[in-house]
């Protein structure tokens, strides 16, 4: 296999110019919680709905009080209910926050604002204006009106602006399915006993715990032998995802039949090989609606492809940016070989970037401790303390 090997500019572009077109699915308002809107939505009736009190207060007509007698009390109306009359001049109505003004009302002085007298009140509030306290219809948002627009960020407060406006269920961007499937006779799964020249499956308890980070739990699971009927059975049952994760037999030994499986499922390769350190023998394919991402099997690079790859193909269904990429200064010196992009396991602190030791793909105790990845430039070799350079967050 002499593949000619990609920048990872490159790889990223054809990754998403490749991926499947994003789905849009409708959902309960709970289910939307973090997702962006795929539709913008129209307030399907007036919100308050009528003219309310905003406080606990006595409601009466500004126009025709003196500013000086005493209103007389006539009846009361609580939230949920509605006043039975219409208020006279001179008169005033108990009401209670949230319910409706009573007919001939238009100003609400609040209950510490007057002086109960008899069965009269004498307002003391010398600010008091007409229209005071009062909600009016509509005033929060009209029917018709936008009340979100499509790609808006659905929260918790959102959720409850939509559904106090009368609305259930939203259009979103969509989550896509994922599916892993681990390959290598030589791994046994978690809990198991390792026996002699086998190793515990690391691969896709990170895998699982990463996509969990971004709010998704893969559809399956699967762990099969370095043998091709097994692989190629593993993908066909899964090519109803968005996305197929495979880890390992993606090289060039006698054993790595990933690259023939795929083929085999009639997967379309894009490209495979990247000028980059880890995970230079990187996969990428699709077929009909589904991607399909080859990654190496050391755990190292397995989650930087993650990261940097499979990610971005991700925030391409869901409209999200789920980490952030910043520009730092190194701590301190440091050389790379000239001809591949660099991904080092990092720590951020003080607005500067450190670079751990132990970046080699089959180590994981420096991933464990990192919070981003530096991303060296293809081209550079040398750095000095305090060169600025792109950091990827990861957490």
């Amino acid at each position: 296999m002499n593949q000619e090997m990609i920048s990872v500019q490159e790889a990223k572009q054809l990754i998403l110019q490749n991926s499947a077109n994003t789905n849009i699915a409708e959902v309960t308002l709970q289910e939307a919680n973090g997702c962006r809107l795929a539709e913008t939505i129209y307030a399907p009736s007036d919100t308050p709905p009528f003219d309310q009190s905003a406080m606990d207060g006595y409601a009466f007509s500004f126009d025709s009080w003196d500013r000086k007698s005493a209103l007389i009390i006539s009846g009361e109306v609580r939230a949920g209910s509605i006043s039975p009359e219409i208020a006279q001049s001179g008169y005033a109505i108990r009401i209670f926050t949230g319910a409706p003004m009573p007919p001939g009302t238009d100003t609400v002085v609040i209950q510490e604002k007057i002086i109960v007298k008899d069965n009269t009140i004498i307002v003391t509030d010398e600010k008091l204006a007409k229209g005071s306290n009062v909600r009016l219809r509509g005033s929060q948002t009209k029917e018709g009106e936008a009340a979100m627009q499509a790609g808006h960020l659905i929260t918790a407060a959102g959720i409850s602006f939509l559904t106090g406006i009368g609305i259930n269920t939203v259009k979103i961007f969509s989550k896509p399915t994922v599916s892993i499937i681990v390959t290598g006779t030589e791994l046994v799964m978690p809990g198991e006993q390792t026996g002699e020249g086998k190793i515990v499956e690391s691969n896709s308890p990170g895998l699982v715990a990463a996509l969990r980070q971004i709010h998704i739990s893969p559809a399956a699971v699967i762990k099969v032998d370095d043998d091709e009927a097994e692989i190629v059975k593993a993908i066909r049952n899964q090519l109803q995802q968005d996305i197929i994760i495979l880890t390992g037999g993606i090289s060039e030994g006698d054993y790595d039949f990933v690259a023939s499986a795929l083929q085999a499922c009639g997967v379309k390769k894009i490209f495979h090989k990247v000028k980059q350190k880890p995970g230079k023998p990187f996969y990428f394919g699709s077929i009909k609606k589904t991607s399909v991402f080859a990654l190496p099997g050391n755990p190292a690079a397995v989650l930087t492809c993650f990261y940097e790859y499979i990610v971005p193909a991700i925030s391409h269904y869901t409209k999200l940016d789920y980490f952030k990429k910043l520009m730092l200064p190194l701590t301190g010196d440091y050389q790379k070989r000239k001809g591949l992009t660099y991904f080092l396991k990092g720590k951020t602190r003080d607005d500067a970037v450190s670079v751990l030791n132990n970046q080699e793909s089959y180590k994981m105790n420096s991933f464990a401790l990192a919070d981003c990845l530096v991303e060296l430039d293809e081209e550079k070799e040398f750095y000095k303390k305090g060169d600025r350079v792109s950091v990827n967050m990861i957490l």
